[in-house]
């Protein structure tokens, strides 16, 4: 080096140049004026720049040079040789001394001046020598003496002083690439580590912003990857999963909850964070969902609540705390209101040994696929009772355990549950609510009963209050057990969805953690998919901001809670007699007129004509209220809701005439009313009704009127029939808003929600 200071640095002339041992003279002048062309593509100075150059001319002279490739050749040749042995093993070496010698060569070094040095960090990192790098720039980052000037003690390593941030960016950049590196070998700490040391060299250096904003990005997305592998980590190990926890906590505060939208920077939009979030469930165990969920819920998030609630059953069965299993089904209440959780109510209702609650909702739910299960399992009872035990004990086992890391092995047997002396104690204790019927009907259909809600097959004890829990479970339980538990095996596995997609950040994701197993994306698809009629989550953030305009979003105490219900009965029977000699006189009346006429007979006899029957039974065509042109009036709000209660009549009725509903309803209501009206017809069961209307509330809503508002006390009495026999009758008296919208000069129904009276 001419007497110049030089620095050994593991690199050979060919690599530089890109160029095979063999390559011609030809090849090698191509590739030489191909490297120079190509200049760093960073912020490097002519310092930098120059400096490389000159490594690349070194590069040049000594390969164009017979003489001295020659030489160079045979001491490269010799190196690739002692890495073949290394490469054969040392088993294959005459002793052990040889052996370590083999495994620790001299490795192929040049001869770089002082000067040059950044220029051969800059070739390094080109090179993909990140290691390399860091550990030959890091002395000269770190290597300056207290006490002196910067620019005395940067002249103590490098030969000038303006080479520094050259190094400064080669280092950073060795950093972020090779965090990337690891981070596409799933090693996501090491990555993080290096990410963090060019990040935090950038920060103090108060240089490079832009390498330094890509750094930092490139932190936030490893984030999620991070909280995985570091909550996967054994208990044991609570420092590095606290780490992972508190990584969770900040992304969540940053986004604004689970199913928030503010921006955490990790490149996860709603779906793809939902699906994170279902993943790490696998690596949590129920009591850490608990305290998890248990304060998102609190934001509020729906998606929160509804992982909360599987919490609480999860936790309350296991542990044998049958108050938590409550807790869940008052929250369950709530989130009825938007979603269709009837199914998770039923499950309640059974682990709190209230069947008859149980049967009644369950026969509100939408879950066909499990209805249709629990309908075959039960086959040989007068209820749902058994296949409905059966299901909960495989719901719990294949939906609900293995989300839990603590619970994948925990078996569920309802017997155990409730021969437990705990569980019995509390359920003994729990008292009847006289409102649970009530409220379920109230909260848990965007339609009300007559009105709205639908009704269910009432058995005959249903104004009384729910005795001996415990025994009634623990008796039924005995029953199917005895009977069912042969079949339990063949239920098949609910909610089979197809696989999620992936959530992979674009980038340097590992497939460990890029997308969800099929196990693990069921409860995700639970939430997303089966919940009919609801909004997405955007939509209901929004909704919960102006929950003022929506009023049903808030429990409602209807009519019928306000009074005894020995006083209620008498009354309701009462009107209900009056009303319906007034309603099924002239019906039956001409019922028996049309039987008694087969064929008109135009030769010979009378016609006989009657002032009060019209000669020809004309059917009722529902009334369309007023003119589309004015506005809406009570007088026609009032045509408008009687002909909605007519059609419902018809609809549910003996004859089902479903096609009747669309002439006055549209989505929602008109999908929720004949989902109904099927599910009556499965179970070969029908109702006829009784109403009473008076319109309390017109308005207009919207800048346009072909919106509306009408709000209405409904007095009605419903009689179930089963099989062509009467089960029982019930009775509501209700203030219900209906939203209307025009359409085709027609008024037609929207919706229906129940309000306080």
């Amino acid at each position: 080096m001419q007497g110049k200071q030089a620095v050994q640095i593991a690199l050979d002339y060919y690599r530089i140049l890109g160029l095979p041992l063999a390559a011609t003279e030809e090849q090698l002048r191509q590739a030489y004026n191909d490297r120079i062309l190509q200049l760093p593509q960073r912020e490097y100075s002519t310092l930098a720049i120059a400096a490389r150059k000159r490594i690349l001319e070194q590069a040049y002279m000594v390969l164009s040079d017979p003489k001295e490739r020659s030489k160079y050749d045979q001491a490269y040749l010799a190196y690739a040789y002692d890495q073949t042995k290394i490469e054969i093993g040392p088993e294959l070496e005459g002793n052990g001394e040889t052996a370590n010698q083999n495994h620790n060569p001299q490795p192929l070094t040049i001869d770089v001046a002082k000067e040059n040095l950044v220029g051969a960090l800059v070739l390094l990192q080109e090179l993909g020598e990140y290691e390399l790098v860091l550990r030959l720039g890091q002395p000269y980052l770190t290597n300056r003496s207290p006490g002196k000037s910067d620019r005395e003690s940067k002249r103590r390593t490098l030969t000038n002083a303006d080479e520094l941030p050259d190094v400064i960016l080669t280092v950073a950049l060795s950093c972020l690439e090779l965090g990337r590196e690891q981070w596409q070998q799933g090693n996501y700490e090491n990555a993080a580590i290096s990410l963090e040391t060019g990040e935090e060299l950038l920060l103090r250096e108060r240089m490079f912003t832009s390498v330094q904003s890509e750094i930092t990005a490139d932190v936030c997305r490893l984030r999620p990857y991070r909280i995985l592998d570091l909550l996967a980590l054994p208990m044991e190990r609570t420092k590095d999963r606290h780490q992972g926890w508190e990584l969770l906590q900040n992304i969540l505060d940053q986004r604004g909850g689970i199913d928030g939208v503010g921006n955490d920077q990790t490149g996860l939009n709603v779906d793809d964070f939902l699906r994170f979030i279902q993943q790490l469930r696998h690596h949590l165990t129920v009591s850490e969902q608990h305290k998890l969920f248990e304060s998102e819920s609190k934001r509020p998030s729906t998606v929160a609540t509804y992982l909360f609630v599987y919490t609480l059953i999860a936790k309350g069965f296991c542990q044998r705390q049958p108050a938590l299993i409550r807790q869940a089904k008052q929250i369950l209440l709530r989130l009825a209101k938007r979603q269709d959780v009837h199914l998770e109510q039923a499950l309640c209702a059974l682990l709190l040994g209230q069947t008859e609650e149980a049967t009644r909702v369950l026969e509100l739910s939408q879950e066909y696929e499990q209805l249709t299960i629990i309908r075959q399992q039960s086959q040989d009872s007068p209820d749902l009772l058994p296949g409905l035990c059966l299901y909960c004990e495989q719901w719990l086992e294949q939906e609900v355990f293995p989300h839990f890391r603590d619970l994948t092995k925990q078996q569920a047997s309802l017997k155990d549950y409730f021969a437990d002396k705990q569980v019995q104690a509390y359920l003994e204790q729990l008292p009847a609510d006289p409102y649970t019927t009530e409220e379920l009907r109230t909260v848990n259909s965007q339609v009300g009963s007559g009105i709205g809600i639908p009704h269910t097959s009432f058995r005959e004890d249903e104004h009384l209050p729910v005795v001996s829990p415990v025994a009634t479970s623990s008796q039924n339980l005995e029953e199917w057990k005895e009977s069912k538990v042969e079949v339990a095996s063949q239920i098949s596995t609910p909610h089979q969805h197809q696989r999620a997609r992936q959530w992979k950040i674009s980038g340097y994701g590992h497939e460990s953690h890029s997308s969800f197993t099929e196990e693990g994306t069921k409860q995700s698809s639970k939430y997303k998919h089966r919940r009919r009629g609801s909004t997405s989550l955007q939509e209901e953030q929004i909704e919960e901001k102006h929950s003022h305009t929506h009023l049903h979003n808030k429990y409602r105490q209807s009519f019928t809670r306000k009074f005894p219900a020995l006083t209620r009965l008498n009354t309701f029977f009462l009107i209900g007699g009056i009303l319906g000699m007034w309603i099924l006189i002239p019906t039956i009346w001409g019922r028996l007129n049309s039987t008694m006429v087969d064929e008109p007979n135009l030769q010979g006899g009378k016609l006989v004509v009657q002032l009060n029957q019209p000669t020809v039974v004309i059917p009722t065509l529902p009334r369309q209220p007023g003119s589309p042109s004015g506005q809406l009036t009570k007088a026609i709000a009032q045509t408008l809701i009687e002909t909605w209660l007519s059609t419902k009549a018809a609809a549910m009725g003996p004859n089902h005439e479903i096609k009747r509903l669309d002439k006055i309803l549209i989505d929602p209501a008109l999908s929720q009313w004949q989902s109904i009206v099927r599910q009556d017809m499965a179970i070969k069961r029908y109702r006829k009704y009784e109403h009473e209307v008076k319109i309390e509330l017109v308005r207009h809503e919207g800048n346009t009127s072909n919106n509306a508002l009408v709000e209405a006390t409904v007095k009605e009495i419903t009689h179930f029939y089963r099989g062509g026999n009467l089960q029982t009758s019930g009775r509501e008296a209700l203030r219900v808003r209906y939203d209307l919208n025009r359409q085709q000069n027609s008024w037609r129904i929207r919706n229906m929600t129940i309000v306080e009276s």
